[in-house]
C-alpha cells in the first residue's frame, strides 16, 4: 500500500507560505479580518479565559462550524483523527467502542467536556466518544498537554471540549436529511436565535444504520442514536446572566457477542455575575450520566454512572493581567448489577491561575489541590512562558504536572471468572498515576496563514497496568512511561481555498520493558483541502498512520494505512445545499485494535453518503 510521506506534508505547508503572504495584499481588509479569526481563533479551554491561539501558550487545534459542515462526519472522532498529537482507536465503525489518545496517553487520560461539563464513565474512566452526534456541535477545541491544574484528574494528555450553539440574532432554522452505504439514515433539525436579551438553541437528530461486519464472519453490527439538545440563557440589566442547558443521547449498538442500550446525558445551570468592573463570578451546577444496559456472552449487566459537580469560578482583571480562582466539588455515583464494594466517592478541589502580560513576555501559572476520598490528595501545577519574537512569531515553553485517577473498575471490580480468559479483580490499594510534562514550541501567525511547531516529553509514574499471575489478573501501579513527540500544524486561507496539514511523530515507550505502548501509532499525517467554485464546494482529506501494536509485548502488529476521503457540496437554491461524501475512496480496509481472540476490528471501507440541507 502506498502511503504519503510526512515530508511531503511539510513541503506542502512551506510551499503555501508565499501564496498566503501574497494573498494578504490581494484581499480586502474585511476578508483578512475574517481569515484572522479563523486561523487565529479565540480559545477558552486552554486558560479558562478567552485567548487567541497564539496567546494561549498551548498547542491547540480548533475545528469550527465550517469544518463540521464541510466534512459532515458520522462520528465526532472523524474530525479528530490524525490531528496534531491525536490518535483514534476504534473497535469498528458506527457506535462501536472508540478511544481518543492525546500525545500518547490513554483514553482515560484525556478529558472530554461538553460546554464546560465533563462527560465520562466513572467505571471505565473513558468518554463514550462514539455516541456523540457531530451535527449538534458548532465548535471543537483540542488542547494538548497537561491541564490538571485547571481541570483536575485525567487531564494528562489534554482536553477536548465540544461546544453547542448559544443562539444569536435572527431565528436560524436548519434541517438535514441524508443516507447512504450500509442502509444508513440520518435526520436532524435545529432552531437557534435570540429575542431581546434571551438566547436560545434547540436541536434534535436521529441516526441509524444496519452496519457492517466489524469482525470477519460475525455478521453486520447495527447502531442507532437519537439525540436532543436545548440551551436557554438570559442577560439581565447590569450584566448578570443565567442559563440552562441539556443534552441527551440514547440508542442501541450491536457488537460481537451482544448489544448495549446506552444513554449519554449532560445537564447544567449556571449564573454569572459582574460583581464589579474587575471581578466576574460564575457558579455552575451540573450532572453527567453514562448509562448502559448490556447483553453480552460474558453475562448481562447494567452499569449506570452519574457525576454531580458544583464549580465556582472567579475572574479578576488588573489592566492587562488576569487572575482566575475557584473551587469545585464533585461526586461520582455508580448503580450497577455488578456488586461493587464502593458505589460513590467525592472530590474537593481549589484552583487558581495567573495570566500575566508583560509584553513581549507573557506568563501563565496555575495551581490546583484535589482531595479525593478514594485515593487521597494530589497537587498539580503548571507554568508557561511566552515571548513575542516579533508581530508574527511567538516562542513558548511550559512545564506541567497531572494525574490520572484510578477508576471504579480499577479499584472495586469484584472477583469474576471469565473462563478461558482467566479471572479479574480490582485493587482498592491503587494510587493515582502521576506525570510531568515539558514542552517548547513556536507559532507563526499571519493574517491568512499560520504554522505551529512543538516538541514535548511526558514522564508517567505509577502507571496502572493489569498484571496477570497464573491466570489471575489485577491492576497495579507497576509501570513507567516516557512519551516524546514532535507536532506540526499549518493552515492557509486563500480567496477560494482552505488548506491544512497536520503531522505527528511520537515515541511512546514503556520504561519497564523498552517496548512501544500498545495501540499507539508513532507517525501520522493529515492533509485537508477545500475549494469554493461558485455554487460548488469541493474538498478532500488524506489521513495516514504507520503501524502499531495491540499488545504490551509488541508481538501483535497492526499495519499502517492511508485513506482518501472526498466531498462535494452544491448550493442549488438559496439556503438549500446538497452534499456528497465519499469515504475511504480506495477501500483501504484497516484495523487499529484486535478482539480478545486476536481478530482485527475492521474499518467500514469504501462508503458514500448523500444529504440535503436547509439553512446552511
Amino acid at each position: 500500500m502506498n502511503k504519503p510521506h510526512p515530508s511531503r506534508g511539510l513541503a506542502f505547508a512551506l510551499a503555501a507560505l508565499p501564496l498566503a503572504v501574497q494573498a494578504q495584499g490581494d484581499a480586502s481588509t474585511t476578508a483578512n479580518d475574517a481569515a484572522s479569526e479563523t486561523l487565529n481563533p479565540l480559545v477558552v479551554t486552554a486558560t479558562l479565559a478567552p485567548r487567541t491561539a497564539d496567546q494561549s501558550l498551548a498547542s491547540v487545534t480548533v475545528l469550527d462550524e465550517a469544518d463540521l459542515r464541510r466534512q459532515d462526519p458520522k462520528d465526532i472522532t472523524d474530525l479528530l483523527r490524525a490531528q496534531p498529537g491525536v490518535d483514534v482507536i476504534s473497535s469498528g465503525g458506527f457506535g462501536k467502542n472508540t478511544s481518543v489518545y492525546l500525545r500518547g496517553t490513554s483514553s482515560n487520560s484525556t478529558v472530554m467536556m461538553v460546554d464546560g461539563i465533563r462527560l465520562r464513565s466513572a467505571t471505565t474512566g473513558s468518554p463514550a466518544w462514539q455516541f456523540l452526534e457531530p451535527r449538534l456541535f458548532e465548535r471543537v477545541e483540542v488542547v494538548r498537554g497537561p491541564r490538571g491544574s485547571l481541570y483536575g484528574a485525567d487531564a494528562v494528555g489534554g482536553v477536548v471540549q465540544l461546544f453547542t450553539p448559544e443562539g444569536d440574532r435572527e431565528p436560524t432554522p436548519r434541517i438535514s436529511l441524508g443516507g447512504g452505504s450500509f442502509d444508513t439514515r440520518r435526520a436532524s433539525a435545529s432552531l437557534s436565535g435570540s429575542e431581546g436579551d434571551t438566547r436560545y438553541a434547540f436541536s434534535a437528530s436521529q441516526f441509524s444504520t444496519d452496519g457492517y461486519e466489524v469482525v470477519e464472519g460475525e455478521g453486520d453490527k447495527g447502531y442507532d442514536n437519537t439525540t436532543g439538545f436545548m440551551r436557554l440563557s438570559h442577560t439581565f440589566a447590569g450584566g448578570a446572566e443565567l442559563g440552562v442547558l441539556g443534552l441527551r443521547a440514547r440508542g442501541n449498538t450491536e457488537f460481537v457477542g451482544g448489544n448495549t442500550d446506552y444513554v449519554q446525558q449532560v445537564a447544567g445551570i449556571y449564573g454569572e455575575l459582574p460583581v464589579s468592573e474587575r471581578w466576574t463570578s460564575r457558579v455552575t451546577l451540573s450532572e453527567a450520566r453514562d448509562e448502559s444496559d448490556n447483553v453480552d456472552d460474558f453475562g448481562d449487566s447494567v452499569i449506570d454512572t452519574r457525576t454531580l459537580t458544583a464549580r465556582w469560578e472567579n475572574t479578576l482583571a488588573f489592566g492587562r493581567h488576569e487572575l482566575v480562582a475557584g473551587a469545585e466539588y464533585s461526586e461520582d455515583k455508580v448503580s450497577a448489577s455488578t456488586d461493587f464494594s464502593e458505589t460513590n466517592r467525592n472530590n474537593v478541589a481549589v484552583f487558581s491561575q495567573a495570566l500575566l502580560d508583560f509584553s513581549p513576555v507573557t506568563v501563565q501559572a496555575a495551581l490546583r489541590h484535589d482531595d479525593n476520598e478514594a485515593f487521597g490528595e494530589e497537587l498539580t501545577g503548571s507554568l508557561a512562558l511566552g515571548y513575542a519574537l516579533d508581530r508574527v512569531h511567538t516562542l513558548r515553553a511550559s512545564y506541567g504536572t497531572a494525574f490520572r485517577a484510578p477508576t471504579f473498575n480499577d479499584l472495586y471490580w469484584p472477583f469474576q471468572d471469565f473462563g478461558s480468559f482467566g479471572t479479574y479483580e480490582g485493587n482498592p490499594d491503587l494510587e493515582a498515576e502521576t506525570s510531568t510534562s515539558t514542552e517548547i514550541g513556536v507559532r507563526a501567525q499571519y493574517r491568512r496563514f499560520f504554522w505551529d511547531l512543538a516538541a514535548y516529553q511526558t514522564n508517567i509514574e505509577d502507571m496502572i497496568s493489569s498484571t496477570t499471575v497464573n491466570g489471575d489478573t489485577t491492576p497495579s501501579n507497576v509501570d513507567r512511561a516516557r512519551i516524546r513527540g514532535v507536532e506540526f500544524g499549518a493552515g492557509v486561507e486563500l480567496v477560494s481555498w482552505d488548506l491544512g496539514v497536520a503531522m505527528t511523530y511520537m515515541d511512546p515507550e514503556n520504561r519497564e520493558t523498552g517496548n512501544q505502548l500498545k495501540r499507539r501509532s508513532t507517525k501520522s499525517l493529515r492533509m485537508d483541502a477545500d475549494r469554493v467554485l461558485g455554487d460548488w464546494t469541493l474538498g478532500g482529506s488524506v489521513i495516514a498512520q504507520n503501524h502499531r501494536y495491540d499488545d504490551e509485548n509488541n508481538e501483535d502488529r497492526l499495519a499502517g494505512y492511508a485513506t482518501l476521503n472526498l466531498r462535494a457540496g452544491w448550493q442549488f437554491a438559496p439556503l438549500w445545499t446538497a452534499r456528497l461524501i465519499l469515504e475511504d475512496v480506495f477501500d483501504r480496509q484497516y484495523s487499529t485494535a484486535l478482539t480478545s481472540a486476536d481478530e482485527p476490528y475492521l474499518s467500514p471501507g469504501r462508503a458514500a453518503f448523500l444529504s440535503v440541507n436547509f439553512g446552511e
